[in-house]
């Protein structure tokens, strides 16, 4: 069984309990009497994914606090992070790579 877990019922995002592959993911926490999701692809363990659409230019609530703004609309089920989201804590988060974490905006010589 596939698992997320909801933090505040005001989040519009779950975290991924398990390595989540495309279908039914079970929600826990406090999930408002939702019971569970598909996820659209794979979502990394620790990683978030959308709980409902977030259109673009909306506040990505986790912790029941804004803790980015979406760049592009972003569909329930979708996994969301650096690709799709601009942290409102750390300008340069989205100088980095989503997977790695690596910086891109430096270059080595």
């Amino acid at each position: 069984m596939q698992t997320a877990y909801v933090i505040e019922p005001q989040d519009n995002v779950a975290t991924a309990l398990d390595d989540l592959e495309p279908g039914e993911v079970t929600l826990l926490g406090q999930t408002g009497g939702a019971r569970g999701i598909v996820a659209t692809g794979e979502v990394r363990r620790g990683h978030k994914l959308a709980l409902r659409p977030i259109r673009e230019g909306e506040d990505v609530v986790k912790y029941a606090i804004r803790i980015g703004r979406a760049m592009r609309d972003i569909a329930p089920g979708e996994w969301v992070h650096l690709h799709n989201i601009h942290s409102v804590y750390d300008e340069r988060s989205s100088h980095l790579d989503a997977v790695t974490g690596a910086p891109m905006d430096t270059k080595y010589e």
